[in-house]
């Protein structure tokens, strides 16, 4: 592991962490892209080298925004995977590759997910290159020993930053909550944000993948090259979805609306997933960005913050299906 330096983010305005603020922290904060927090100096996460198998961890520029120069250069003439994201909170909840599950092995050594490739998705946030994460089937990431993150009832929010394009009909595109057996443990042992295609041609929604169903089906226009996708739950009898373009503009929401029957109360478990369901679910594509879950359940008047922070971040790039 080579040793990693990284800048001050201290100059940079609220991030999304801080604007969930101590009624509603976060207890999960991923990203490829920038720091959640303004505060935060640590690593993003980590790339390795297919030439050497060396790893090295990707860190901050002064501003806060992803040093993809720093990978450009240790990944020259090779290529190089994403193979571990780091958890910005305090809870360290860090995300490495997802091992198998009740529904799927994965294609890499023992079963286990494959990780992304590491300059598959480039884009710019804030004038800065940085990269997302392209999922494609087979690949995964997973903890399931995370601390914090809300179990048995307990309220929670969670977004992601995705896209409507490169996207199929497959289980599951998931950011959130899930089992941690890596086995579907029946309804309601999930909580976590969903971005799919729905029919052919593809109709994305944005939905929240509860275990053994879907729900909320908030219509995405097709074709957005940058999708703000969030749920909040209390765990106990309501929800509610939204979902905004992420480069302009308010969300849109189902409003505050009854669990389904069969999910009152949750029985969310806490292990964290990305790209994959509860149960190693791993045919899905799509692109992500960044994410956070929280402790309790978040305010429309909150997660239009952060709609509006996501805004200002400035995501733009040429995104393919």
């Amino acid at each position: 592991m080579l040793p990693i330096c990284v800048a001050s983010a201290q100059s940079v305005k609220p991030r999304p962490c801080d604007l969930f603020g101590s009624k509603t922290p976060c207890v999960a904060a991923i990203s490829t892209t920038r720091a959640l927090y303004k505060a935060y100096t640590g690593p993003l996460y980590q790339v390795t080298r297919q030439s050497d198998k060396t790893s090295i961890d990707i860190g901050l520029l002064h501003g806060g925004y992803a040093d993809a120069a720093k990978q450009d250069a240790f990944c020259a003439d090779t290529s190089c995977t994403i193979t571990k994201l780091y958890d910005q909170s305090p809870n360290h909840n860090d995300l490495t590759l997802a091992p198998p599950g009740g529904a799927a092995h994965g294609p890499g050594p023992g079963g286990y997910d494959i990780p992304a490739v590491a300059n598959a998705l480039p884009v710019t946030v804030g004038g800065h290159k940085v990269y997302g994460i392209s999922i494609s089937p087979g690949m995964g990431y997973r903890n399931d020993t995370p601390k914090g993150t809300a179990v048995n009832g307990q309220p929670e929010g969670v977004y992601m930053v995705t896209s409507a394009l490169h996207l199929n009909e497959k289980c599951c595109f998931d950011f959130g909550n899930a089992e941690t057996n890596n086995l579907d443990n029946d309804a309601g042992h999930m909580n976590a944000i969903n971005i799919m295609c729905h029919h052919s041609p593809c109709k994305p929604d944005a939905g929240l993948d509860m275990e053994n169903g879907i729900y909320g089906h908030l219509a995405v226009p097709s074709g957005t090259q940058f999708v703000t996708d969030m749920g909040a739950s209390d765990g106990q009898h309501s929800y509610a979805i939204y979902q905004g373009n992420a480069q302009s503009g308010t969300l849109t929401s189902t409003g505050i609306i009854p669990l389904p029957n069969g999910y009152q109360p949750m029985k969310q478990e806490g292990a964290i997933i990305l790209g994959i369901g509860g149960d190693n679910s791993n045919w899905a594509t799509g692109y992500f960005f960044e994410g956070v879950m929280t402790s309790r359940m978040p305010s429309r008047k909150t997660m239009e913050k952060i709609q509006k922070n996501i805004v200002a971040a400035g995501y733009t790039g040429d995104l393919q299906p």
